[in-house]
């Protein structure tokens, strides 16, 4: 399963953290802070592996890779392939590359519910729901499209809106 996703600038600032188990926000910004000194303290020629039980508990462990002014973390436990989880980080990736040609850290800041959609569709629950991009760029698109038609319908009907108006 998986424990937590985090995507964490190159200055230690969050730009996205979702945990699947139940913590509390001090916990949470503990266990991102701990993440982070991990990550900037390794060399950048060693392992995207890390075996993580100090933070999380035993058997989690936590891979990452560093895009730009990114990291992109996953922490899981023993259960799921460090391999598969590294290439999950590429799937999200390529899909936010998709969705913002070309994504950059402000693209995640400024459009922070569109990249929850997208992450809770590749990831729901601490379990992988779909690895192709392009299927969870379809629903995303449909999601959108329906976030659209919401938007657009009134509640009010517009005779009673003019009655307002007099």
């Amino acid at each position: 399963m998986i424990k937590a996703v985090m995507m964490i600038n190159t200055q230690g600032k969050p730009r996205l953290s979702k945990f699947y188990d139940f913590m509390t926000v001090e916990k949470q910004q503990e266990l991102i802070r701990g993440v982070f000194s991990e990550l900037c303290s390794r060399p950048e020629n060693v392992s995207n592996f890390l075996e993580i039980d100090s933070l999380f508990g035993p058997d989690s462990r936590l891979v990452y890779k560093h895009y730009a002014t990114l990291y992109f973390v996953l922490v899981f436990d023993a259960s799921e392939n460090e391999l598969a989880m590294l290439d999950l980080i590429q799937v999200l990736v390529e899909t936010l590359d998709k969705c913002f040609s070309n994504v950059c850290e402000l693209d995640i800041v400024f459009n922070y519910s569109k990249m929850h959609t997208v992450l809770d569709e590749i990831v729901f629950g601490g379990q992988v729901l779909e690895t192709n991009s392009t299927e969870v760029m379809k629903a995303v698109e449909e999601i959108s499209k329906l976030e659209a038609a919401s938007n657009a319908i009134s509640l009010v009907p517009k005779s009673v809106s003019g009655w307002r108006g007099r």
